[in-house]
């Protein structure tokens, strides 16, 4: 199991196209899995959802369940500037999950982005920076620096790159003299009109604060509003393919109700009883934990699929508005 989890962090950072993976869920294969990448998109599944369904039938005739999901990288923000609206995106950058990295030329800024939690923080020219960056479907790009100038030359370079999402901020004056100038340059103006700007949800922000709060939220209602699909954090495959000691992956592949989390949703537990992300807490997370410790201590099974049901008294203690029902996919790794 652990060579496929090797494979799959190749082809993620390997960039190749989309990945999925399948699971067998039951019979005589149930815990198989295999991994297809660099398929743009998937006719058997015209939603892009992670599904738990049924498969051709097995050796015998008999249907068998599937639990096949499109595997998402980590989103990764890219902020060109690093001056005042840039320290609050950081913070809310990280707190929502997103691998953070900050292009700025100036020193005494650059040290400011790495104090307020960046992940990488690039000191060269805004050119130079953007070279290192490659850029995919899981990239969101936000141009906040100090003038038109580099604007223009962060906007030229994103633009030629793949991207999920281009914001850039500055007056509307401002903003049309950047697009004239690349439009006159050759820029591709589909390209152009699909920047945001102005950047950020209306929510008559004022403060960098607000302004911050205003484009984390346009990028996470178009982030949420696109197909959806597992991620593996960077810690988790980490985790994953180290070897380190004995562990089971917990994958969320059904839900109904209120279950705090959705399906993909993936927490490893360790022999020692550390985890590695979480499948949403709570009484429905402490019993998976419970599980997969007693896998790895019995030994057996190395695959298995529970269903944890939070009756309604249990949801009202932690604090649910109703009850919920969710099958757990517990794997050896």
């Amino acid at each position: 199991m652990g060579q496929f989890y090797v494979q799959l962090e190749k082809a993620i950072k390997e960039g190749r196209g989309d990945i999925w993976t399948e699971t067998v869920l039951e019979g005589e294969h149930a815990g198989e899995k295999s991994l297809t990448a660099g398929v743009m998109g998937d006719p058997g599944s015209p939603d892009n959802a992670d599904t738990a369904g049924s498969a051709g039938p097995d050796a015998c005739g008999t249907p068998v369940r599937v639990f096949r999901e499109r595997v998402r990288r980590a989103p990764k923000l890219v902020i060109c500037g690093a001056g005042h609206v840039s320290m609050p995106i950081i913070r809310l950058g990280k707190m929502l999950g997103f691998t953070v990295t900050v292009l700025e030329d100036r020193p005494k800024f650059a040290d400011n982005a790495r104090a307020a939690g960046a992940d990488h923080v690039l000191c060269e020219t805004f050119r130079e920076g953007l070279s290192q960056i490659k850029g995919d479907r899981d990239t969101w790009f936000v141009i906040v620096t100090r003038g038109h100038r580099y604007d223009s030359e962060c906007l030229e370079a994103v633009l030629g790159k793949e991207y999920a999402y281009v914001g850039m901020m500055g007056s509307r004056r401002r903003v049309a003299v950047v697009k004239d100038q690349l439009a006159q340059n050759g820029v591709d103006q589909e390209k152009l009109d699909s920047v945001h700007t102005p950047i950020g949800l209306k929510i008559s922000a004022e403060t960098p604060e607000e302004i911050a709060v205003s484009i984390m939220a346009e990028i996470i209602q178009i982030k949420n509003g696109r197909e959806q699909g597992s991620i593996y954090s960077d810690e988790l495959l980490e985790a994953l393919t180290d070897g380190k000691q004995k562990a089971v992956l917990a994958t969320i592949i059904s839900r109904k109700g209120s279950a705090p989390r959705g399906v993909g949703t993936k927490m490893l537990v360790r022999e020692d009883g550390s985890t590695v992300d979480t499948i949403g807490g709570g009484c429905v997370e402490s019993e998976i934990i419970r599980k997969a410790l007693l896998m790895m201590r019995m030994g057996e099974p190395l695959f298995q699929v529970c269903r944890e049901d939070l009756a309604m008294e249990a949801a009202e203690d932690e604090g649910m508005v109703c009850g919920g029902v969710v099958e757990v996919m517990l794997e050896r790794v």
